[in-house]
């Protein structure tokens, strides 16, 4: 069998392409080497392992003879995983947002020797349509066009990057105040988009951007907005019951490509479920209603029993196509459900998911589509008893509750879907993306943490536990470990990006440092443990030593010094991630409200300031870096348990402060590397529980039911 370079590397999607008759290279100097040795355009190709159009585009195109041929004549070919390198995919997903007006992967774009691009887009299909150029009749025009007029190509690249600078330039513009006014218009914004009918803010197709309804309800908090509420909790229901999540599995799809929330694009993604495991813990807590919570727990048990590595690590992804058609793994005929199940099963299962004969999916990307495939959604539900509120009666939970059609219906019906998990574990999975992302992982371990620590299940923060101990053996490096490997560096700890097949990348990106933070600071709230506040701390100072710019405010998306980017970009857009300057500047705030550190509060507010502008004019663009905003409006409510962990009522004390909505909170102990006033809080034996704002604070209780009616 042919085999490239790319066999040596680690990259599961890199090693999709080990066996393409194309040259390809990694993003490394070998390749810009040849590129200039030769005089030849570089063809960038950026996707990821679980990307279905980039399957598509692989077997079109890529395993084609004549491609590979020709691209191996004409150009220096190279492949980029967009998970490991999302600096590098954002330099030229900026370029081809720019210039086409779209983006998404598989990317592809046209470089010069030195890096700057003059052409791009997305997936070219192997026959002209529409009026577009198939792949290879491009490369052919391309490579003409090289040929014949390459200075002419040159200096529209100097000029196209000359452009791309002054649109990824960030200037801070300290005139325009930040006030709750924009946090105001922001949940106004995002109110006009609401989809009364199924939930969600926008029309198809339907990502979940959880960072959108979980500002929503932080604004509705703030102003006292029901209705706003009403708005996210239906959307929770909504996704909950649609196809794009996995009813029988767990865990979410990447988004719906209908406004129903029905028929997902099946890859499920470890950034998705993360953000909304905390999404349903705010609704879960908003509500009362246990279904909620019941959500979080499916799919934090899906990260455990699918996503997870021995040692702790959380992988990345899970593919949306088996066996070559995209759904096979998730979908079900009726014939194939009637044979499986007995006939009391099969009715109750069939009118409870919405199995029909017709089906209500079609993979239309493969030429011979399966026939009857259904995704499987809760279209007729029906109540278990008893499990809707697990807290106390909330006027703001969702009333239109489902029709009760009896106990014999919902034990046939939990028989059906033991069986239909029976079978479909036989099936052939899905590819897994088991690359480990300090990023990812990051955000997951904050929602193990917080799960934790608010459902008071101890699973979920041994699951946290190991993935920090995985995170830190795996992929950190201490002051000391850094200083011997480069002692011309400043003394400040190293967290890489990726880990897989027993080797870490040298990579180092905002977004790992900030998104671990993040998750740091959940594990030391939901366990008030110093060695944790301690990791947080430095973190931290290697963050901002690394990445942030003390001249305007914001950080960078890479460190100094990296001689393989054309720009230094400060990601400012919070997608179906949040960007790497969002999080960071929440987790900053609170690290500083716990520490008291100045030096983590001015440089969250200098971030601010430079986001300012965008905040007032574009705020879906910057949905988390809103959630920054509204915590550092005020001065946040501490909740300080004081005592030892083993001190008697800590747990239940501990439990009492996350149960209550709140998010501009923060909880601390009284022991450690936390701020001046909680160490003079006096330790006994009997764990109390302070709830201050500034320096005042309400009598100590030992009751957990005192401290939740001080944090309503």
């Amino acid at each position: 069998m042919l085999t490239n370079r790319l066999a040596r590397e680690k990259s599961p999607y890199l090693l999709q392409h080990a066996h393409n008759p194309v040259d390809w290279f990694a993003w490394n100097d070998e390749a810009f080497t040849k590129a200039r040795t030769e005089n030849k355009p570089i063809f960038l190709s950026i996707g990821y392992s679980t990307c279905h159009w980039c399957h598509v585009m692989e077997r079109e195109s890529f395993e084609q003879e004549n491609v590979g041929a020709f691209l191996n004549e004409h150009f220096v070919s190279i492949k980029v995983d967009r998970e490991e390198r999302p600096d590098v995919d954002k330099i030229y997903m900026t370029f081809v947002q720019s210039t086409t007006g779209s983006g998404g992967w598989p990317m592809s774009v046209f470089l010069t020797p030195e890096l700057k691009p003059f052409f791009g887009g997305t997936y070219f299909p192997p026959d002209a349509r529409h009026g577009r150029p198939s792949f290879l009749q491009l490369l052919e025009q391309i490579a003409g066009l090289w040929r014949e007029r390459k200075m002419e190509i040159v200096a529209s690249a100097d000029e196209l990057h000359a452009r791309l600078e002054l649109l990824t330039a960030r200037e801070a513009k300290a005139d325009l105040p930040l006030t709750p006014e924009i946090l105001k218009r922001a949940l106004e914004t995002f109110k006009e988009g609401y989809d009364a009918n199924n939930g969600g803010f926008g029309g198809a197709p339907k990502f979940p951007q959880p960072s959108i309804p979980s500002l929503v309800l932080r604004a509705a908090k703030r102003f006292g907005d029901d209705a706003a509420v009403k708005m996210v909790l239906h959307t929770c229901d909504r996704m909950n019951a649609g196809g794009i999540h996995d009813q029988l599995g767990g865990g979410f799809a990447r988004y719906a490509v209908d406004a129903e929330w029905l028929v997902p694009h099946f890859e499920k993604m470890l950034y998705d479920n993360a953000q909304l495991a905390q999404l349903y813990l705010d609704a879960y807590l908003v509500s009362g209603v246990a279904r909620h919570a019941d959500t979080v727990r499916d799919i934090l048990d899906y990260v455990l029993r699918d996503m997870t590595h021995a040692a702790g690590g959380f992988f990345s992804a899970e593919d949306a196509d088996s066996e070559g058609h995209e759904g096979k793994f998730y979908c079900w005929t009726k014939d194939e459900l009637s044979k499986l199940l007995t006939v009391e099963e099969f009715n109750v299962a069939a009118k409870y998911f919405g199995v029909t004969a017709e089906g209500n999916f079609v993979d239309h990307s493969h030429p011979t589509p399966l026939a009857g495939q259904t995704v499987l959604s809760v279209v007729d539900p029906f109540r278990s008893s008893g499990r809707e509120s697990a807290q106390t009666s909330n006027p703001l939970a969702e009333k239109n509750e489902p029709t009760h059609v009896g106990c014999c219906d919902e034990e046939l019906l939990a028989s059906a879907k033991n069986k239909m998990s029976a079978a479909r574990a036989q099936r052939i999975r899905p590819h897994l993306d088991d690359k480990i992302l300090a990023s990812w992982n990051g955000l997951m371990l904050g929602a193990f943490a917080r799960a934790a620590a608010v459902l008071g299940e101890d699973k979920y923060r041994v699951a946290a536990e190991r993935n920090l101990e995985f995170i830190r053996a795996k992929l950190w490096e201490s002051p000391v470990q850094s200083a011997i490997r480069n002692p011309q560096s400043a003394i400040h700890g190293t967290l890489f990006h990726r880990w897989r097949d027993g080797e870490r990348d040298a990579v180092q990106l905002l977004e790992g440092y900030a998104f671990q933070l993040s998750g740091v600071i959940e594990l030391y709230e939901a366990t008030l443990e110093p060695r944790h506040l301690d990791f947080a701390i430095e973190l931290a100072v290697a963050m901002l030593a690394k990445f942030f710019d003390a001249a305007d405010g914001g950080f960078w998306q890479s460190p100094a010094g990296a001689g393989d980017l054309i720009l230094r970009v400060k990601d400012d857009y919070d997608g179906a991630e949040p960007s790497g300057n969002s999080v960071a500047t929440l987790a900053l705030l609170k690290l500083a409200a716990i520490t008291c550190r100045e030096d983590f509060k001015s440089a969250a507010e200098a971030t601010l300031q430079l986001s300012a502008h965008r905040l007032r004019s574009q705020p879906a663009a910057l949905a988390f870096m809103l959630h920054a905003l509204d915590f550092w409006l005020d001065e946040p409510r501490r909740v300080v348990v004081a005592g030892e962990n083993n001190s008697v009522g800590f747990q239940p004390l501990l439990r009492a402060a996350h149960s209550i909505y709140q998010p501009n909170k923060i909880i601390l102990g009284n022991t450690g590397a936390v701020e001046p006033f909680a160490k003079t809080l006096p330790v006994k034996n009997v764990a109390v529980t302070y709830v201050c704002a500034g320096q005042t604070c309400q009598p100590p209780t030992s009751e957990p039911a005192t401290v939740k009616e001080l944090l309503i």
